[in-house]
């Protein structure tokens, strides 16, 4: 039987196939292209693996065919989503559509065509909110919670504040419930920031690979917020264990909710960021203001304690290492990155 990827051709997808056709998985890429980069991805994905599988559908439309690519499956890593918070402000209909709707479409399929099918769900940790409960302290070029001396854990309240927190945190609590109601084997994996190669991170999403992106092809950069903004770096290969951790246990982890992030030690604000960067590339990065975005955490930071405790999982790249990664593949794709992203 096949691993599906739904989303295949996303940053976080891709990355994902290239791991499971290294270890001589039958793979099914099911992707609608819609974002930019795709289509490049998996044409890097077929040159290397000529025989990687393609379904080329929409979650919010193609229902038949999503049962069809659902019957085969033994996994289903549900990875399509609408990702901006800012574009689900201006477009609340299309982001309840492919990040609602969408996962409900995905979790009928499986319930009607394969409901032994294990289905793992990218979720994020905008289902908390703002955390405006939640007392932080400015300390030099980044906040810090006031009380929270692990991060944020499972056991917070969900708050969902934004069309994106909305839509998202809808989805979060179908792919939940359906294991109690239906007796389906989910798991949902809440993620912080994720970062790595492949991504071709724009303004509005993605701004670790954005603000490199930036600086390497001396694009202007803006800070939304006073740049004290804080989040937990997790790499894409450690997100992607925890995938696989997640499926291998999946006696143990179905029915669960697990935040995965890269926790305290990968936690760096954007000022802290762009000095990186700047030391990195030796010179100055040059960026403006503008006014904080709706629905940004001051700080997130996630508590992996349930995933390790459950499951050992724990990332393994610390941030520095991995930001000089990231570096190393923005400077070694510039072109194909300007033909992305124009």
């Amino acid at each position: 039987m096949a691993d599906l990827i739904i989303g295949g051709a996303g940053f976080i997808g891709c990355n994902l196939a290239d791991r499971l056709l290294k270890q001589g998985k039958d793979v099914v890429v099911l992707d609608n292209f819609s974002r930019k980069g795709t289509r490049n991805n998996f044409s890097w994905l077929r040159k290397t693996y000529p025989g990687v599988n393609l379904v080329e559908a929409d979650i919010t439309k193609d229902f038949d065919e999503l049962k069809h690519a659902v019957k085969d499956a033994e996994n289903v890593y549900h990875l399509a989503g609408q990702v901006a918070v800012t574009t689900s402000v201006v477009r609340p209909r299309m982001d309840f559509e492919i990040n609602a709707l969408g996962t409900f479409n995905v979790l009928e399929a499986v319930r009607q065509a394969n409901p032994e099918a294990f289905v793992l769900f990218s979720s994020t940790n905008k289902v908390y909110g703002g955390l405006e409960h939640e007392p932080v302290v400015m300390k030099g070029k980044r906040y810090e919670f006031k009380r929270l001396k692990k991060g944020v854990s499972e056991k917070m309240n969900l708050d969902f504040h934004s069309p994106y927190g909305c839509s998202k945190g809808a989805a979060d609590q179908y792919v939940r419930d359906y294991p109690r109601i239906y007796g389906l084997k989910t798991v949902v994996l809440r993620q912080s920031c994720i970062y790595g190669p492949r991504q071709f991170g724009i303004e509005d999403q993605g701004w670790v690979a954005w603000f490199t992106i930036a600086a390497l092809l001396d694009r202007p950069i803006t800070i939304y917020g006073n740049g004290k903004q804080v989040r937990d770096l997790l790499h894409s290969d450690d997100l992607i264990d925890a995938f696989l951790i997640a499926v291998k246990s999946k006696r143990k982890s179905s029915g669960k909710v697990y935040n995965v992030g890269g926790g305290y030690k990968n936690s760096i604000s954007l000022l802290e960021f762009l000095e990186i960067l700047e030391k990195e590339l030796g010179r100055k990065i040059p960026r403006k203001f503008d006014a904080t975005r709706p629905g940004d955490q001051p700080i997130y930071i996630s508590d992996n304690s349930l995933i390790k405790k459950e499951l050992g999982w724990e990332p393994k790249i610390n941030a520095k290492k991995g930001l000089k990664q990231l570096i190393g593949w923005v400077g070694e794709n510039q072109e194909e990155i300007k033909q992305v992203l124009g």
